[in-house]
């Protein structure tokens, strides 16, 4: 028993010798690779500090929403409210129709935008002629890159009532219509106008994972008699669904996000449209700049953000469930 004992004592002591020798080999290799290419590391720094200084430090300032602060005084010297503004809020007739409208936009935003761009990319990736290609890539690729304030003045201009769509309707007997106005136009505004700049921006990623196909499994299909769409249909999103499930969880995450939308919605929306309009960017920036009341508006944006990520965990547990992917 006690040379058993030893014996055993004398392999756990190499196999400890060997790991401190392979951890020290990959110490080693570290420190190399870092002198080596030091400036790439120099360069990953910076956008660290951006992380660190301008998006995490910030985030002790959310700890407002629990006090009554007062515009010029400490964050952390004001009175303790604790959860007295996330109630009053959740019984706000204002917060619910912007949390609304909000879930609508974006909802309907991403039922229209995502398969459109699917199936655009699918299209783009059938096209031989690599100029023709290139030229179709490219123009649909150039709204991405348009400003904001541009993007909302040219669609200002086509929906008003001198403007083409119209004039159209005059031609053939209507009348004019101030889309810009009314309510009931601005979603379809909205997600037209979102469709148009975003449609061949959003097909990178997927002609990126079907660049990445084995040109093997097309060969395979059509020896097996597959037609052009059976081969998409069994091979190319199949092979690509990893990339579709990531890039959906994403979207889902941010259903009720309104971050992103806020510049185009502040450009396009007025007193008369915020019935459909108003979402809940704009509705804490008009409480919080406009109204300086910052405990009630942090309250409403970290109420946002925790159903984000609630959204965003869900839709990562229910992918991994049916697909077997997810971003974790």
């Amino acid at each position: 028993m006690l040379e058993l004992k030893k014996i055993w004592e004398i392999i756990s002591k190499m196999k400890l010798k060997q790991i401190q020798i392979s951890d020290s080999l990959n110490s080693s290799k570290i420190k190399k690779h870092m002198k080596k290419n030091w400036q790439y590391y120099v360069l990953l720094f910076i956008p660290i500090v951006y992380y660190i200084v301008f998006r995490y430090i910030p985030m002790a300032g959310n700890i407002i929403a629990f006090r009554r602060y007062r515009a010029g005084r400490s964050i952390f010297g004001d009175e303790w409210s604790g959860l007295k503004y996330f109630k009053q809020f959740i019984g706000d007739r204002s917060f619910l129709r912007a949390f609304r409208n909000t879930l609508s936009l974006n909802l309907i935003y991403l039922l229209v935008r995502f398969p459109l761009t699917l199936i655009f990319a699918l299209l783009l990736n059938e096209i031989k002629n690599i100029y023709w290609k290139k030229f179709v890539q490219t123009v649909s690729y150039l709204p991405h890159f348009i400003s904001m304030v541009i993007v909302t003045g040219m669609i200002r201009e086509l929906v008003s009532t001198s403007g083409p769509i119209n004039a159209l309707i005059k031609h053939f007997g209507g009348n004019p219509v101030s889309f810009i106005a009314l309510p009931q136009w601005f979603t379809t505004i909205f997600v037209t106008s979102g469709v148009w700049q975003s449609l061949g921006w959003g097909t990178i990623l997927y002609l990126a994972a079907i660049s990445n196909i084995n040109p093997s499994l097309y060969e395979a299909a059509e020896v097996d008699g597959a037609n052009h769409f059976q081969r998409v249909w069994h091979v190319t999103i199949p092979c690509i669904l990893p990339t579709i499930t990531t890039l959906l969880i994403l979207d889902i995450g941010g259903l009720v996000g309104s971050g992103a939308s806020f510049e185009k919605v502040f450009l396009l929306y007025n007193p008369m449209t915020y019935e459909t309009a108003d979402i809940i960017s704009t509705f804490v920036f008009r409480l919080g700049l406009g109204s300086g009341n910052y405990s009630y508006s942090t309250a409403v944006n970290l109420f946002e953000s925790f159903l984000n990520l609630g959204l965003l965990t869900i839709a990562n547990k229910v992918s991994k469930k049916i697909t077997g992917s997810g971003l974790w």
